[in-house]
């Protein structure tokens, strides 16, 4: 697959703890329907499709009776398989991305490679408030499933900030950036794979 073809995919995943399905379109517009049951959570997601300019299509239910963790976890988990399926062997992709983004007084940086090897090391130090009834953890571990799901390497590092929503928000936008660069298309490489053993596939 080439950046010329449609880059996209439709995935969904069914447990005894959560029903999640995600359809995405890497070379849309950043138009969004998203519906986790947690309206915090919705607008982290909506900020990885209107800034990364992916149009994301996500419903996610489940046992949130016993928390949030469940219902994050999975959606990370789909939604790294759609976007590990729509990037598929990468080819004429710029492969690296990286963005500040600041927030007020908070500020992210992102780095993303997308090298097929899903690794991460996220620096975001939060707290409880503030977060909608989503608990702080689980923003640093929906981008490692997200990461270790989707086949990227990513590192996140909070630079600044006071306010939980600020520093989650940016950490979302910054993201966003990092793929929608590390994902365009490079010109110069149109055929080729941005690598020297010539794949990018895990």
């Amino acid at each position: 697959m080439s950046v010329s073809e449609e880059r996209a995919s439709s995935q969904s995943r069914e447990t005894g703890e959560t029903n999640i399905s995600v359809s995405i379109n890497l070379d849309g517009s950043g138009i969004y329907s998203v519906d986790t049951g947690n309206g915090m959570f919705d607008h982290m997601l909506a900020q990885l499709s209107r800034h990364g300019l992916i149009d994301l299509n996500l419903t996610a239910s489940g046992d949130s009776h016993v928390g949030w963790h469940h219902i994050v976890e999975d959606t990370a988990i789909v939604l790294g398989r759609a976007f590990k399926e729509a990037v598929g062997e990468g080819v004429g992709i710029v492969r690296m991305g990286h963005c500040y983004v600041p927030l007020d007084e908070a500020l992210v940086l992102t780095a993303v490679d997308y090298s097929g090897r899903g690794y991460s090391v996220i620096d975001a130090p939060l707290t409880e408030s503030d977060l909608g009834g989503l608990p702080s953890d689980l923003i640093r571990h929906f981008m490692e499933t997200f990461s270790r799901e989707g086949g990227f390497n990513l590192h996140l590092k909070v630079l600044a900030g006071m306010n939980n929503h600020h520093i989650a928000e940016a950490c979302f936008k910054s993201l966003a950036r990092s793929m929608k660069d590390a994902l365009s298309a490079d010109p110069r490489q149109a055929d080729m794979i941005a690598s020297t053993k010539g794949t990018i596939s895990s």
